[in-house]
């Protein structure tokens, strides 16, 4: 099938892939808003996650052709298999997300009460013994990544995979979305060489298909010039390389200037776009009304019933609450900006200022958006040992090494951009404006 897409023109999906386009689970992401409630600062980002889905699947598609063009695979049916698997988990990656926004997983249950079989001690496709301790604190709250987990292995979705793609199980497509599954066989090896590290970073590292399809996708749809990069030219110089019986991403050193504006126009797109203080100030307010007492809003354990509750259920039930912040919301009366701080570092300015409006009867929002160039700047053990790698296809006497080792940017941009702001009731703004600026702070 041939689907017209605004950003990457023609996509191409086979019969089996179709399949699951059309699952009640996939078709849920047409009523899940890629920016939630970003649509109040740009009116023109309505776009969805089922698009974004299926422009991320399409661009691993590319992305895999473009590394193993000339790959000497031990078989073309093996070439197929983990072309089809990380073309799967890229369609499949969102397939759980929550309502507008991530605010909305502080009303998802404990995870225990969802019961992801993936996640169970002794769990294996085969049948076979696997670790000793279930992978995850089965007490701690689920998220958006373990409603997807569960639709990919333990849904309609997998029974699909199961009798649509026969030498493809629902469990390896999941560990390459979860990097913290195990995997006892040898699903992803060839000749020696287990292909896992690599298919993973191509659903998600700091260079995947999910970023470049939702950069120039949020930015078009926006209508901002941040987030344009030249995807054609990092998927031509993305190329694979080998430590040890490994085989991770790298990226050919004549595209490290272009991975550079990458990583820029994103850290951009937070500081500007998805950090623009609209967007803040209604998650803040819904996350408010969530923490309420009079809170009636809860994401069901059940994935089948999970597959009604979309932006638009949100909405109706939000629409039908006295609670002050549901009201807001639904009636667009957010609070307004008081004060906007740019910084390095964190400052005790917004909380002082917040407790003098406070002692004056003002309730006060402080929100604190932090971003940072690259998640290699928090240290994970994890990130490091997936690292992306920096060859030189015409000087091999150059030593592949870490692409956080191999430009200067990581350093440049280490610290973080933080942007606090004050938010109060417009009917007390006169009142809040006039306080602050008889204080020195």
């Amino acid at each position: 099938m041939e689907i017209r897409d605004p950003i990457h023109g023609s996509l191409y999906f086979s019969d089996a892939e179709v399949s699951i386009l059309d699952s009640r689970e996939f078709q849920r992401l047409r009523a899940i808003k890629q920016l939630g409630f970003a649509e109040f600062s740009f009116p023109g980002a309505t776009h969805n996650r089922y698009l974004h889905s299926l422009g991320v699947s399409h661009l691993t598609g590319l992305i895999f052709d473009s590394i193993f063009r000339v790959y000497p695979f031990s078989k073309t049916s093996i070439r197929q298999r983990l072309r089809q698997t990380v073309r799967l988990a890229s369609l499949l990656h969102d397939v759980g997300h929550g309502p507008l926004s991530h605010t909305t997983e502080q009303v998802m249950p404990p995870l225990k009460d969802l019961a992801v079989g993936a996640y169970k001690s002794g769990f294996h496709p085969a049948g076979l013994k696997a670790n000793e301790k279930p992978l995850h604190d089965l007490n701690r709250q689920s998220n958006h990544e373990d409603y997807t987990i569960k639709f990919v292995t333990e849904s309609s979705i997998s029974e699909i995979i199961k009798g649509q793609f026969q030498d493809i199980s629902p469990y390896h497509v999941a560990c390459l979305i979860d990097k913290t599954l195990p995997c006892h066989d040898d699903f992803f090896m060839d000749s020696g060489f287990d292909f896992r590290p690599i298919l993973s970073q191509i659903v998600s590292s700091e260079l995947d298909a999910d970023r470049m399809d939702y950069l120039e996708r949020d930015s078009y749809f926006c209508g901002t010039n941040y987030g344009k990069i030249d995807t054609e030219w990092l998927i031509q110089n993305l190329t694979f390389h080998r430590v040890e019986e490994k085989v991770y991403l790298a990226l050919n050193r004549r595209g490290l200037y272009s991975f550079d504006d990458f990583l820029i126009s994103r850290h951009h797109m937070f500081l500007m776009v998805y950090f623009h203080h609209k967007s803040i100030i209604f998650e803040e307010m819904l996350n408010r009304y969530f923490s309420s007492k009079e809170c009636q809003f809860f994401i069901p354990a059940s994935s089948e019933q999970y597959t009604y509750y979309n932006d638009y259920k949100l909405y109706e039930h939000l629409a039908t609450q006295k609670n002050i912040w549901a009201e807001r919301i639904s009636q667009r009366k957010p609070f307004k900006v008081l004060l906007e701080m740019h910084n390095t570092s964190d400052s005790p300015r917004p909380q002082k200022i917040k407790t003098t409006l406070e002692k004056a009867g003002i309730d006060v929002i402080w929100a604190s958006s932090k971003a940072r160039l690259s998640k290699y700047h928090s240290g994970s053990p994890e990130d490091k040992a997936l690292a992306i790698y920096v060859v030189d296809q015409y000087d091999p006497w150059v030593k592949p090494s870490p692409i956080y080792d191999s430009t200067e940017i990581f350093q440049k941009y280490e610290g973080a951009r933080i942007i606090d702001r004050l938010y109060v009731a417009p009917e007390k703004f006169s009142e809040a404006e006039d306080l602050i600026k008889k204080e020195k702070y």
